[in-house]
This record gives structure tokens, sequence and C-alpha cells, in this order.
């Protein structure tokens, strides 16, 4: 059995999730569904047997406060954008638990099943890094690394090319794995729909704010 520490970047502000501006949503109801991925994304992964601890980075206090009531230990952000919040949380984790295996894992998941993190979790446990690609097999939504092994982020456009160059595993997860369905745009968003989110998700969307 192979102990994992996963990392959950957030950014929790007005900013986020702002690709789905063409969705009828007000920017207040943009963060607040953002922070609803978040909660569903982190509720399923705490919930996976091998996750021995949670590690969010942000620096929004919102988050902070709902995140670390479901257990995860908060890291500030240093708000030099995601490889660098996503490099703030691997040193906590490997400070903190040198022994483990880490794994990053964006906060951008509503449908996100814990039934998948642990298969993903479990053939990346054969390899020393690993990545998974998303749903069009251009971006990434999870990296992974066995202990003491170097694990370099290259989120962003394209980062499933970069993550392969950097030497890691591209794991054969199964194309409807809810852990390669993250959400970026309006047609995301109603994939996701169709397929079912999370309670946290669901709510937000059930009950719009001004």
């Amino acid at each position: 059995m192979t102990d994992w520490i996963v990392v959950v970047p957030v950014k929790g502000s007005t900013a986020s999730k702002t690709r789905l501006a063409d969705f009828p949503l007000s920017p207040v109801e943009r963060r607040r569904l953002a922070l609803a991925f978040a909660l569903d994304t982190v509720g399923a992964i705490a919930a996976v047997a091998d996750v021995r601890q949670l590690v969010v980075v942000t620096s929004d206090p919102e988050a902070a406060s709902a995140l670390a009531g479901l257990g995860a230990q908060i890291v500030p952000d240093p708000g030099d954008g995601l490889n660098a919040a996503i490099a703030a949380g691997l040193e906590r984790a490997r400070r903190t638990h040198p022994d483990s295996a880490v794994a990053v894992i964006t906060a951008d998941l509503p449908t996100l099943a814990t039934r998948d993190v642990a298969e993903a979790l479990e053939l990346a446990a054969g390899h020393p890094t690993a990545f998974v690609a998303d749903a069009d097999g251009t971006g990434t939504t999870t990296i992974t690394a066995q202990p003491h092994a170097a694990l370099t982020p290259a989120f962003g456009p394209g980062s499933a090319a970069r993550h392969v160059g950097l030497g890691m595993t591209s794991l054969a997860l199964p194309e409807g794995s809810t852990l390669r369905r993250d959400v970026d745009t309006p047609a995301d968003l109603e994939r996701a729909l169709r397929q079912g989110v999370g309670p946290h998700t669901a709510r937000a969307l059930a009950h719009p704010v001004a």
C-alpha cells in the first residue's frame, strides 16, 4: 500500500473560471461555483483510503476556511501563478511527509468520483512520475511522484506534452474517468451536468446569488 499526500491548488477569487464568462453567471457566481468545484474535488479525494493528507494551496480566506473544514492543510499561495502555487504545496508535502508519494490534482473536477482517484493512484504507484491527461488529451489534471522522485509541475495550455517531455508516464485511464473531466468552459460545464456533479456544485447552480 502506498501512502499519498495530495496537493490541490485553489485560486478562489473573482478571477476564477473566467472562461465560464459566457455561461449566464455573474463574477460572484463564478467565484462561488469555483469554490463548489474545489469542495467536490477535495471531498472525493479525501475519501480515498490511501490518501494520508490533503494540502490545499490558497490565499483566499473563504476557500481556506471551507476546505480546512474537510480536513485539508492550508498553504498560502505565493502569488506567482499556478505552477508556483503547486511547488509551494509540494514543498510542504515533502517536508512534512518525506516518505510518502505525492500527487497534484486540479480543483476543477466537479464530477470527480473517489473510485477514479483510487484507480489513478494505484496505477501511478507503479511509476516514478506520472500524469493524467484531460479529456481532450492536451491538458493535465493530475501529476504524481513516488517518494524522493523529483516532480516538476508544468501546467497550462499544452501541458500534457510538457509533462511527457519531463519524463512522466501518461496513465491509461478510461476515457470516461471523472479524473479527466476538468471544467473550464460552458461546454465542459454542460457535459459535467449531464454526467452528474457533486453536491456542492449542484447547490451552487441551483441557488444562484446576485
